[in-house]
């Protein structure tokens, strides 16, 4: 008995798809462009030095309270305390017969807020934070809880808070050299 032959029709279109290269194909599948907050998203991580592994952590973490139900505050907590453990683990690292107080001391002063709002704003995230209208993206409370943010969400995409201590020292030093070449 002779196997049937598929119609000709089929034959044709199957060469048709065959002949285009996989990379049109993909191309047509992705999106023609990205949004705004996407690029500047991407910016972003480029800045930090992290590439997130699921980028709607950072999403997550570059809308504020006012813009949305789903934003960084929890994950501000998370920073805050990743940043916080990551400057008295320096500062014991540095003299391991420190005062309590010294550490306290250097813990606070790293993680101050007036600190954070600097390296937020010399990150740019006054530019990258969504904010409802009547906010403004650039107050300091607005910029360093998006910074904190952006460290929890380090540590909860790499599920290490040594990470996020990472990109804050980073972030940190960046602030540090900035305000030096400044003066």
């Amino acid at each position: 008995m002779a196997t049937p032959t598929p119609p000709p029709i089929l034959l044709v279109l199957l060469l048709l798809v065959a002949s285009f290269p996989s990379h049109t194909r993909a191309a047509a599948a992705a999106p023609l462009s990205a949004s705004p907050f996407d690029a500047a998203l991407a910016v972003l991580q480029s800045r930090v030095g992290y590439a997130f592994r699921a980028p709607s952590l950072l999403r997550r973490a570059m809308t504020h309270a006012s813009y949305s139900r789903e934003n960084g505050r929890a994950l501000a907590v998370l920073g805050l305390a990743a940043a916080e453990s990551a400057a008295a683990l320096r500062a014991l690292a540095a003299d391991l017969d420190a005062a309590p107080s010294a550490v306290s001391r250097a813990t606070s002063e790293a993680a101050s807020g007036a600190a954070c709002a600097r390296a937020g704003a010399r990150l740019g995230i006054p530019n990258v934070v969504r904010v409802a209208g009547r906010t403004s993206a650039s107050a300091p409370t607005v910029v360093c809880g998006a910074l904190r943010a952006l460290v929890g969400a380090v540590a909860v995409d790499a599920n290490s808070t040594d990470a996020a201590g990472e990109v804050f020292w980073r972030l940190h030093a960046l602030t540090s050299s900035a305000a030096v070449a400044a003066v």
